[in-house]
């Protein structure tokens, strides 16, 4: 390298340096400025160092003023197409950056879909960015739905409680008073009255007690293999009776082959989700109808259950609302879909409680002339 490259190269560096530094100042002054002047200035930068640069070349006679005129052209020209191209990458980071900016302002307020960008040409980041908050602003809706849907259930449940508890309470203390008063001439009959009562007041609250327990996330009790061939031919044979008085048949139907069916899990907590449904379908289902309880190995290992009864079905809107708490469904199924023999809208959602503890799945679907409840357990 001669000494005139040697010249203009420190002139160009020292040039770059000068407008580098500059620029940075001119950066700091604006940092607080709409992106887009920063965008402007950081383009405009590398020019004004070219220009410096060529002109004290040209000062130092280091190339002519028809060379000088050529490289000042060129370079008009190439900060002119930088420019542009700036100013249009500015709009697209600043409609972009302004779209977050109004989705995030009605991430907390809002719920709705906020609506697509006005200018789709964001960069990925930003797009990448904003698919993001509308994804998380799919999911506090879907949250907060679920939280009304809570708090709705909670609501029914309370009413219901109130109403299930107010009535039995009410006929002990008009058949106490009776008693009392000597009105009463079947006074056996009164207090066997009186006891079935209490006993129907303690399932309300053993109800309450275990669907408490189930919501509070204990730590989980001692598990063993449980054969569920076993605990739905245990269940269909206690609940006969039950089914004789309301002219129901209920059959078991499980494979021909030894499979035990077994799963890991408590038998006590299974056989009370079981016990509500074959209970709930029974009293469901018209006289001299069939509750079928089939029990079957899946061809992923896992374990089902299902429940079939003869109610005529539940409506699509009621699907999704069979296992909330306290839910009855409409008039005429009332104590529909209760599950418990209390009648307090619980059974079903204790139910749901004790399959999902022992990470299965529980759910309903229509078939012909009734409905289908069915659990699966690994």
């Amino acid at each position: 390298m001669n000494r005139d490259q040697a010249m203009i190269l420190a002139l160009t560096a020292l040039w770059t340096l000068v407008v580098g530094a500059i620029g940075a100042l001119v950066l700091w002054q604006f940092r607080r400025r709409s992106l887009r002047v920063t965008i402007i200035v950081v383009a405009l930068a590398p020019l004004a160092a070219a220009l410096a640069a060529v002109g004290q070349s040209v000062r130092a006679m280091f190339i002519s003023t028809h060379d000088s005129l050529v490289v000042l052209w060129t370079l008009a020209f190439s900060g002119l197409l930088g420019l542009a191209m700036a100013v249009v990458l500015a709009h697209w980071i600043s409609t972009g950056s302004r779209d977050v900016g109004r989705r995030l302002r009605h991430l907390g307020t809002s719920y709705e879909a906020v609506g697509v960008a006005a200018n789709g040409n964001v960069p990925a980041e930003l797009a990448e960015l904003t698919h993001e908050l509308e994804s998380t602003r799919a999911r506090l809706a879907a949250s907060r739905e679920r939280e009304r849907a809570l708090e709705s259930s909670r609501r029914e449940l309370v009413a219901f409680m109130s109403h299930d508890l107010r009535t039995p309470l009410a006929g002990l203390r008009a058949l106490s008073e009776g008693l009392e008063d000597g009105v009463i001439e079947d006074v056996p009959g009164a207090l066997k009255q009186m006891q079935t009562t209490v006993d129907r007041m303690t399932g309300l609250v053993d109800d309450l007690f275990e669907l408490s327990r189930l919501s509070t996330a204990p730590p989980p009790r001692r598990r063993t293999a449980v054969s569920l061939r076993e605990l739905a031919e245990d269940v269909v044979g206690e609940t006969s009776e039950h089914a004789r008085v309301n002219g129901v048949t209920v059959a078991v139907s499980a494979p021909d082959d030894d499979d035990t069916l077994a799963v890991h899990g408590d038998g006590d907590e299974l056989t009370r989700a079981v016990t509500n449904l074959v209970g709930n379908a029974i009293r469901h289902t018209a006289p001299g109808g069939t509750v079928k309880v089939s029990v079957d190995r899946e061809a992923d290992g896992r374990v089902r259950l299902a429940v079939t009864d003869g109610c005529g079905g539940i409506s699509d809107d009621d699907l999704e609302r069979v296992f909330d708490i306290g839910w009855r469904g409409d008039e005429q199924r009332t104590p529909a879909m209760a599950g418990s023999s209390s009648g307090g809208g619980l059974g079903l959602a204790i139910a749901k409680g004790v399959v999902e503890s022992h990470e299965g799945t529980i759910g309903v679907t229509n078939v012909p002339g009734g409905c289908e409840f069915s659990i699966d357990l690994p």
